[in-house]
């Protein structure tokens, strides 16, 4: 009985401090990036609750679209620089930025806070370009954080990239013992969320992706009701390069961008 008594409270404490401390399991932000490399102009987005949050711009050639990157749950923008190059050297224009909580910016990065700095992001571009495509491209949380922006204010068309059906989802699979439904303040129910999203979207996902499980990301894109392409890149890892920025990856955003609008 003691030692039962004694496992139980090893337990409820162990679930305790995970529950204190999800966040810090969900959000892994870096510092500031420093300077912008050339070519890229920094800006600053405002949000709807008072952050100003850093990011960087390249301008779109002629009437092509703009491509907004929404990041994963690790890093700054500075680690998107080569996503980011690869399609500014398609003619598109990209915007880098990082949530609240990342690459310098205030505050601690939560569900609702990272709506509302994509909702400034999003604001942002229609005011600089207004009537010029916009495309979400989101990876991994960022995914999800694009599915919901999208259901609230659609783009042209969207790209996801590893994307996962809900974060309890996604949190069962590396915390099977855990109630993680119970458990979690974030949810990011996408799957539900993807079903009002009707424009053009890519899926993509790595069929060796050790973090998000390729099936979940298949769901998203069985579940989408837009024309929907399904991308997947063999053999890649959640963090390969051939999923975070290769030639699959690339191509797929630069023809879904070219659909919504000219890229001459």
């Amino acid at each position: 009985m003691r030692v039962l008594v004694t496992l139980g409270v090893v337990v409820v404490v162990a679930v305790g401090i995970l529950w204190l401390g999800q966040r810090r399991l969900i959000y892994f932000p870096s510092g500031s990036p420093g300077p912008p490399p050339p070519g890229w102009e920094p800006v600053t987005l405002a949000t709807s609750d008072g952050l100003d949050l850093a990011a960087w711009v390249w301008e779109p050639r002629g009437d092509a679209a703009v491509v907004i990157v929404f990041n994963g749950n690790a890093g700054n923008r500075g680690d998107r620089l080569g996503l980011g190059d690869a399609l500014a050297g398609h003619g598109l224009g990209v915007i880098l930025f990082d949530y609240r909580g990342y690459g310098g910016n205030p505050g601690s990065p939560t569900e609702d806070g990272l709506a509302n700095d994509a909702q400034a992001v999003a604001d942002w571009v229609r005011v600089r370009y207004p009537g010029r495509p916009m495309v979400y491209f989101g990876e991994s949380l960022g995914a999800a954080v694009a599915v919901d922006l999208a259901v609230r204010q659609p783009p042209d068309a969207i790209v996801l990239r590893s994307p996962f059906t809900s974060l309890a989802d996604v949190s069962g699979v590396h915390y099977p013992l855990l109630p993680a439904e119970l458990l979690l303040w974030d949810e990011y129910p996408s799957l539900d969320r993807i079903a009002d999203v009707a424009v053009p979207t890519v899926v993509i996902a790595g069929s060796a992706d050790s973090i998000i499980p390729p099936e979940q990301s298949r769901a998203i894109h069985d579940a989408a009701p837009g024309p929907t392409t399904w991308v997947r890149i063999d053999g890649a890892d959640h963090n390969d390069a051939a999923l975070v920025q290769g030639p699959a990856v690339i191509a797929a955003v630069v023809n879904l961008a070219g659909r919504s609008g000219s890229s001459n």
